[in-house]
């Protein structure tokens, strides 16, 4: 072979080389946009997609963990006015959200509306114990009529039922229901739940604005609530939590709305963790959103209650009475978060914020949620009071905590294999490609350069010794 014949083989290969390093890198805009468009069409809430047919289906496993705080000095704080000793006991977990959405409708407007049916099916092999354990707890009724009465008639009601600021209840009872002596009527924490729905939800399918997709923009009918006498607290935000828009961007926070707590809240970005091999974002529960009004002003409309709040100064506590219609105060578990005279107004809570924080994690690339932890604490109050014969000496008012409860679900070994397969894994054989494209490519246009180089060197030295 001659010089002329390798010098043109090898400007051939710098040529191909680099032909083939250029359709790498082109294929990343194209690959990307390809990506882009198929994930669009899939996250869409519409028959045929694989948004659809998970949002429809009932199979990942939702469960409710309960910890209750059993009361070890009951006699102390009667007739003491001793702060209450308390030891969680926990976790009572229950298999809840295994009844598929109901009364799905389309409609016009990219918009589809469903019902949320409630159930719960006590699981013992993740229990610590049975449903007939019993707690000792604040009296429910007694804590009702001491918020909502006046305490003259209050303590009538208590004394003819010969009620106490504490009851010995069951699990079952405490969190399902009774028949309270005073009130003669059913009562318990979640009383009624089973064969109770939520909703209806009216959500955007995404159809003509992805970034819409699973956004609320009804709930039972209403675009606003009504609880907070203010436009900003009222209003509804984000999807329920199960799934967000594509693309996420770690520098935008996510929204959602949770009816438990009447509101809509906002999670930011933590980090990116590991999820059976996937790469998904932690999204959490930041310490301002529950920080007193004096600290953030957007909670000014959260603040019902300038007695309990000490004038709104207080941080950690929710108070959802006109919500539920109940005197109830939404906290996170063990008062994580909340104002010392909070934390302090019992014995035996120890906040962590790995144990008791809430968070979500969010893949993203399509927005799918594939872990949650929705932890919350459902609170009572009781205080002093000269007309309520049992309460004669207690010194303080205290928000009392009933229980709390984590709201968990976590990707399943068989659908996050099912994830990879469909979308990671084409993932990584695309950007294979493409970094192989661009490797290879590169590699043959150097050599073949360098090739290029040597033979031109050879020749000019070769008609150098001729001359």
């Amino acid at each position: 072979m001659t010089c002329c014949d390798q010098r043109c083989g090898l400007i051939t290969g710098t040529v191909l080389g680099a032909l083939i390093a250029v359709l790498g890198v082109i294929l990343i805009p194209v690959g990307n946009l390809v990506i882009k468009n198929t994930v669009n069409k899939e996250v869409v809430l519409e028959e045929g997609t694989m948004a659809f047919d998970t949002w429809t289906s009932a199979d990942i496993s939702v469960y409710r963990q309960f910890w209750i705080f059993d009361v070890q000095n009951p006699y102390d704080v009667l007739t003491q006015g001793a702060k209450p000793k308390l030891q969680q006991k926990g976790p009572y977990t229950y298999k809840t959200r295994f009844i598929p959405k109901t009364n799905i409708t389309f409609y016009a407007n990219d918009t589809v509306s469903f019902v949320l049916p409630a159930g719960a099916i006590f699981d013992s092999s993740m229990s610590v114990g049975s449903e007939e354990d019993v707690i000792t707890s604040l009296n429910l009724a007694v804590a009702g009529v001491y918020s909502f009465l006046d305490h003259k008639l209050a303590n009538w009601f208590i004394n003819r039922s010969n009620s106490s600021l504490f009851q010995n209840r069951t699990v079952r009872e405490l969190l399902w229901g009774y028949k309270d002596p005073m009130l003669n009527s059913m009562l318990g924490v979640f009383y009624p739940y089973n064969g109770t729905n939520d909703g209806p939800y009216t959500v955007f399918t995404g159809k003509d604005d992805v970034n819409k997709v699973a956004t609320i923009d009804r709930w039972q009918g209403e675009k606003s609530l009504s609880y907070w006498n203010d436009s900003y607290c009222n209003m509804i935000n984000g999807t329920d939590g199960a799934s967000f828009a594509p693309f996420l961007d770690k520098k935008k926070p996510l929204s959602f709305f949770s009816s438990d707590i009447c509101r809509s809240i906002s999670t930011v970005y933590e980090g990116t963790v590991d999820l059976k091999g996937i790469d998904v974002y932690r999204y959490v529960l930041p310490p301002e959103a529950l920080e007193s009004p004096v600290v953030n002003p957007d909670n000014q409309c959260y603040c019902t209650d300038t007695i309990v709040t000490k004038n709104c100064t207080m941080a950690g506590l929710l108070d959802i009475s006109s919500c539920r219609g109940s005197p109830v105060y939404i906290s996170l578990p063990h008062f994580l978060y909340a104002s010392e005279d909070i934390l302090h107004g019992v014995e035996g809570l120890s906040p962590s914020f790995d144990e008791h924080s809430i968070f979500m994690d969010v893949e993203p690339i399509t927005g799918f949620t594939l872990r949650f932890a929705k932890r919350l604490q459902l609170n009572m109050l009781y205080g002093p009071s000269e007309d309520i014969t049992i309460l004669d000496k207690i010194k303080d008012n205290t928000i009392f905590p009933i229980l709390w409860v984590n709201e968990t679900a976590i990707l399943d070994d068989e659908t996050a294999d099912l994830f990879k397969k469909e979308l990671i894994s084409q993932l990584d054989l695309l950007e294979g490609l493409q970094i192989g494209l661009i490797t290879a490519g590169s590699i043959i246009f150097v050599l073949c350069l360098i090739g290029v180089i040597v033979v031109s060197m050879k020749t000019t030295s070769k008609n150098k010794m001729i001359g």
